[in-house]
């Protein structure tokens, strides 16, 4: 490694404040540890089971306290199908705890005409809906929520069910019977209900799980599991026969005490996840449910959850000071790269004289200066001799020839680019349409897993573009050599791009980058063609972007970073304008929609075969008609690890 470089640099400081953080961290981390007291496991056990049943229950006694109000209204109200309708959506409006409500009435009861009458209202995403349920395929006389109310004559919380045909979804029922004067006596007139769902009880719970070392878990009136942290006991096993497979007669004896409405707390040994534990409990009176907490016996939550809090404030603290440290070192290491885009905007506009600046490293920034004088160079020298006479006509086309030569160095031509690496297969093509051109791609690693690559096509053709498309390459490199996202890349890249753009050029540029082990790409698109993806075995199809602005024209242009994941064989086209915009001799386009057509003929060739197969394709098309722009096609094919 030179010692000199950049990455040299970059490594060097950042490790070596990284290790003084850490340092800092794992002392103070030891000496907190040691004040650890075993002895709060309990209290805090106790705690949590009652705030959390306190909490539910307070939930769930809103919602009994708005069903009973609604029961004791209708009884003497005059019921119509419009006042039913504004009643649930004022309901849902009031109450987010309840996913939907139901008026049912007994048959005949609302209509004389029609046996089933039940207005059901209910959220339906992220607004309110209204329906008629009733009939054969919904008999809710015979369904719990209705009858268990009916024969009861009482309030009545149902078991947890999946409401097929109403709610569509797990959930609980408070139901109340309301009734009218018939005759001097009390008739049952129908139920009025709330659902609640059940996912938003598990929700709060699995919060409450994700804080804590142990678990929350929650029991219905026969021991059927409605929240655990093991999803597959939810709603399909109970406690009895959690305990009966795992041959654990005491956790029986917790679930007998949980059911029976008990509060207590019971020692249990050698539990799945958590192994010798604490079982906290306490009922929901109301709902005859009852709510639990497991608790590691050797482990303080509380004291291990504040000393998480200081270490994470602590990481915080160092992850702050680390990225002002590498603000510092890479703003200073970009500053060439500033100064030599003002030079290259002076030299788009045609100031051949404009003064370099030095080359002061031996780095990638170094490497282009020089290029970028040897290219200026080289035009000076050709424009010349060009006024002297046009008999030097050879001589301009070898400096433009040299121009075309220093331009394409600095992009990757040698395939297969990594032969070492089995994850993917990559291949990439460039064919000018004058003897310098505006298109660029590239493709490199950034660390072990991460892979860039990119195509961009600069407005405009010739010399002018060649340079910007420079500038825009190595500026790109650099930018992404940081870690940064495409979309922050990007952005830092336009902003460096139309500082002092007094040429008024742009790029357009698709950059993306895939992690090798996952096949995750994330991606950004500056006013560049949507590429194309085509998933194994399927048809092929548009990649979406966020139609941004074009890099260069605007500095405070902030581009958005999308993701999206490829799948073992699957294969992502990219391609520039010159593609689609092809035109044959009858001034006929190519189109998007030939090569949608080709590309879906490619399946299960390599990225190399497919885009020669798009070049034959656009030779057949164009029958030899002049090219009137730029053509560049990069084929990034994801093959993934052996193993997956």
């Amino acid at each position: 490694m030179n010692l000199r470089g950049i990455a040299f640099r970059l490594a060097a400081l950042t490790l070596l404040f990284s290790a003084l953080i850490f340092a800092g961290i794992v002392g103070y981390n030891y000496t907190v540890s040691r004040d650890i007291i075993v002895g709060l496991a309990e209290e805090r056990g106790t705690l949590l089971a009652d705030s959390t049943a306190k909490r539910i229950s307070a939930s769930l006694n809103s919602v009994q306290k708005v069903v009973e109000s609604i029961s004791f209204s209708l009884e003497d109200s005059n019921i119509s199908r419009d006042l039913l309708g504004r009643l649930g959506r004022r309901v849902l409006s009031d109450n987010s705890e309840i996913f939907g409500t139901a008026v049912a009435f007994e048959p005949f009861g609302f209509d004389s005409d029609r046996e089933y009458y039940t207005s059901y209202s209910y959220r339906s995403q992220n607004r309110f809906a209204h329906t008629i349920l009733g009939g054969l395929d919904y008999q809710y006389f015979y369904m719990d929520w209705y009858q268990l109310a009916k024969e009861f004559e009482q309030p009545i919380w149902t078991e947890p069910y999946y409401d097929e045909g109403g709610g569509n979804q797990l959930m609980a029922t408070y139901s109340v019977p309301f009734y009218r004067k018939q005759k001097g006596r009390q008739v049952l007139r129908g139920v009025v209900t709330a659902d609640i769902s059940i996912t938003r009880i598990q929700t709060l719970i699995s919060e409450i799980n994700a804080n804590e070392s142990g678990y929350v878990f929650m029991l219905s009136r026969y021991g059927t599991f409605i929240a655990h942290p093991n999803s597959e006991l939810v709603m399909n096993e109970t406690i009895f026969t959690s305990a009966e497979s795992l041959e654990h007669p005491l956790l029986t004896r917790v679930g007998r005490r949980m059911i029976g409405g008990e509060t207590g707390v019971e020692e249990v040994p050698d539990l799945p996840f958590t192994g010798d534990s604490f079982v906290y409990f306490t009922p929901l009176p109301d709902q005859q449910w009852s709510i639990g907490v497991v608790f590691p016996k050797k482990e303080m939550l509380a004291e291990v959850g504040r000393l998480n809090r200081e270490v994470a404030a602590l990481g915080a603290f160092g992850f702050l000071a680390l990225a002002l440290l590498i603000t510092y070192i890479t703003t200073k290491i970009t500053s060439p790269l500033r100064n030599l885009t003002m030079s290259a905007n002076h030299m788009a506009s045609g100031d051949l004289d404009t003064r370099l600046p030095e080359v002061v490293s031996h780095d990638e920034v170094g490497e282009l200066t020089a290029a970028f004088r040897t290219m200026q160079d080289s035009l000076k020298s050709y424009i010349t001799d060009l006024t002297r006479t046009t008999a030097v006509k050879e001589r301009i086309e070898s400096e433009l020839r040299i121009a075309h030569e220093i331009q394409m160095s600095i992009l990757p031509k040698l395939f297969p680019a990594f032969p070492e690496r089995s994850e993917f297969d990559i291949y990439a093509f460039i064919d000018s349409a004058r003897e310098v051109g505006g298109d660029l791609y590239d493709f490199f690693f950034v660390d072990e897993d991460r892979f860039y690559f990119l195509v961009g096509d600069v407005s405009g053709k010739g010399v002018p573009a060649a340079f910007f498309m420079a500038v825009t390459k190595t500026l790109l490199k650099v930018v992404a050599e940081r870690g940064l996202d495409p979309g922050e890349v990007l952005t830092k890249v336009n902003k460096d791009l139309a500082e002092d753009n007094e040429s008024c050029m742009f790029v357009t540029l698709f950059l993306a980058v895939i992690d090798v082990n996952t096949g995750e790409v994330r991606y950004a698109n500056a006013g560049h063609n949507p590429p194309l993806i085509v998933p194994k075995g399927e048809p092929a199809q548009w990649v979406s972007s966020e139609n941004e602005l074009m890099a260069g024209v605007m500095d405070d242009t902030h581009y958005t970073t999308r993701v999206m994941t490829m799948r073992p064989g699957d294969t992502l086209f990219i391609y520039t304008d010159g593609v689609t915009e092809a035109m044959n001799n009858d001034d006929e386009l190519y189109a998007e929609e030939r090569l949608v057509k080709v590309m879906n003929e490619c399946g299960g060739r390599s990225a190399q075969e497919i885009v020669r197969s798009v070049e034959m394709s656009l030779k057949e098309f164009t029958g030899g008609a002049a090219q009137s722009d730029d053509i560049t096609m990069l084929t990034m094919q994801y093959i993934g690890k052996k193993n997956q």
